[in-house]
């Protein structure tokens, strides 16, 4: 909640609105070159993952990046 009312706050000055479809936790280990997108966010639900998933591989094409709905 906190990094979503940062964003929101920091677009609503440029003049734009935004809506949280959901929420959820990484693990990142840098070393090992791996992103594990999982969990969900008690106040907004959780995220499809499947997205987030396809955004990171994007701008992280030498990471494996997985995902589970399991989790907290």
């Amino acid at each position: 909640a906190d990094i979503y009312e940062r964003t929101a706050a920091e677009l609503a000055r440029q003049g734009l609105d935004c809506e949280c479809l959901g929420g959820g936790r990484l693990a990142h280990r840098p070393q090992e070159r791996k992103i594990h997108v999982y969990g969900y966010s008690v106040g907004f639900g959780r995220a499809d993952h499947s997205v987030t998933t396809e955004k990171l591989k994007a701008e992280y094409p030498d990471y494996e990046i997985t995902w589970a709905d399991e989790g907290y």
